[in-house]
């Protein structure tokens, strides 16, 4: 029996996995800069295309279906043309595998980055993930399969656990629970619970760390912990150098030569000027006697 669960759960894994046709994203990365300014330890958001994105998306309300650790390059795992894996992802019906970064330039990313997080639990982040490639996705929980098949009408207070159902195996990780687990291994925040303590002259906030797989994507771009990074402006932007296909960008010695303005605006005096009373009178007397 459980070898025919865990066909049917491949199958239906293959399924959802397939990418829909004709997505376009509405701001691709830009692989320069991305790859000039992530660094280990740094959490990829993904706007996925395939089909169970479509449903995490609806789930969660938000634009990120995915998300990637990047640790960095790994030794041992690069692509055919020597591009080294950076990523550390956890897919459906794949489980716990590396990436290279070039995987997701055609897609609309987001990176979110860690504040304050010391180099010693930056590497114990990013150990944590590479030593569990190879985990597995429960394929044999076929309820946990199927209820993506059928994106009925969930209830906002229920989405989150409909996410989170599972079987519980420890060596079966899902979604966001991988990175989850990663931050939590050093106590690095993501959305904590907060309860209140102490008296009212002196209330205390103490931190509860959440179920790993209550975790999604979103919650990195939510969390009041991480910075987001934006790469097209982190090194500097000039909004000026810009060639915008409805207005033909001048020369560079014309641009040079010829200023927005005609001329010199002067501005006017910030204290009124004084009234010269000899002027005034005498204009005043040949007004009079004109």
């Amino acid at each position: 029996m459980g070898t025919v669960l865990d066909s049917v759960g491949k199958l239906i894994a293959a399924y959802l996995s397939k990418e829909v046709p004709g997505y376009e994203p509405f701001t691709p990365s830009d692989p320069e800069h991305l790859r000039g300014v992530i660094e280990p330890g740094d959490v990829l958001l993904v706007e996925g295309n395939n089909r169970i994105s479509g449903i995490i998306k609806y789930l969660t309300q938000s634009t990120w279906s995915h998300a990637a650790l990047y640790v960095g390059p790994i030794e041992g795992a690069e692509e055919p043309d020597g591009e080294p894996h950076v990523l550390i992802e956890a897919n459906i019906g794949e489980g716990v595998t590396s990436a290279p970064l070039s995987k997701y330039f055609p897609y609309h990313t987001r990176i979110c980055r860690p504040v304050g997080l010391s180099h010693e639990d930056r590497t114990t982040v990013c150990r944590y993930a590479i030593n569990r490639i190879g985990f597995g996705y429960d394929t044999k929980n076929i309820i946990d399969l199927m209820r993506y098949l059928f994106p009925l009408p969930i209830p906002q207070r229920w989405r989150r656990r409909m996410i989170a159902i599972g079987s519980g195996d420890p060596t079966k990780i899902i979604c966001s629970a991988l990175i989850a687990q990663a931050f939590d291994a050093v106590r690095y925040p993501i959305l904590p619970k907060i309860t209140k303590a102490g008296s009212r002259a002196a209330r205390r906030e103490i931190l509860h760390i959440r179920d790993s797989s209550l975790y999604m994507p979103r919650d990195f771009d939510i969390s009041p912990y991480f910075e987001v990074v934006k790469p097209t402006i982190v090194h500097g932007f000039d909004y000026t150098a810009l060639h915008w296909a409805d207005k033909q960008k001048p020369l560079e010695e014309v641009a040079g030569t010829f200023s927005v303005f005609p001329e010199t605006l002067r501005a006017p005096p910030l204290v009124p000027e004084a009234i010269d009373e000899e002027a005034s009178a005498e204009i005043s007397a040949e007004e009079v006697n004109a």
